[in-house]
């Protein structure tokens, strides 16, 4: 059950940004587009009380409610960062407006906004790590919590290597093939779309 709810989750999450943004740029009803964008989190908030309600009624702690955790953290860490990221585009594509800006792919700044999205990442990691721990306490020595203790690890695990990744941008800066550095390149991608 826990898994057909993160799947409807998900794909509730893509239909909601869709409508959302279909609305706001298309018929132009921008109010109706933030009802709908907002909705998103009630999505979270439903497979987090599904979730606890399975394990109240005598659930085994698995690895489908590791799962939604992980879920959960993940879309509080980079639902917004998805939304925005996506309306940039929309705007562009939909609404006439100027491209958005393109991340850094050279130098120091490339390196900043990785270390950014590593932040989101610990973000994520952290909500899920609590939903896990509440949930073992939750469980209490009634059940087996040694998945839900499995997918902490997961989450620690993915943090760490993300970090390392992140850290290889900091020390191995990627160098511009045209031998500028990567913000000159960001400033220059930025004055290119102000003037389309």
């Amino acid at each position: 059950m826990v898994v057909a709810l993160i799947i409807a989750c998900e794909v509730g999450f893509w239909v909601l940004l869709a409508l959302g943004l279909a609305v706001r740029y298309l018929l132009k009803w921008r109010r109706t587009s933030v009802v709908l964008l907002l909705c998103e989190p009630v999505l979270e908030l439903v497979l987090f009380v599904a979730t606890a309600i399975d394990l109240k009624n005598g659930a085994e702690p698995s690895w489908e409610h590791g799962l939604a955790a992980l879920y959960i953290g993940y879309t509080v860490a980079f639902g917004h960062y998805t939304i925005r990221w996506l309306d940039g585009h929309a705007a562009h594509r939909l609404g006439g407006g100027p491209p958005p800006p393109k991340p850094p792919r050279y130098g120091r700044a490339r390196a900043r906004h990785e270390a950014k999205l590593w932040l989101r990442a610990v973000l994520g990691g952290a909500v899920a790590l609590a939903l896990l721990e509440l949930a073992v306490w939750y469980v209490g020595d009634s059940g087996d919590a040694s998945s839900l203790r499995g997918f902490q690890g997961a989450a620690v695990r993915a943090v760490v290597i993300y970090g390392l990744i992140t850290l290889s941008y900091m020390i191995w800066p990627r160098k511009d093939p045209g031998g500028g550095t990567g913000e000159e390149h960001r400033l220059t991608a930025e004055k290119e779309s102000a003037r389309s």
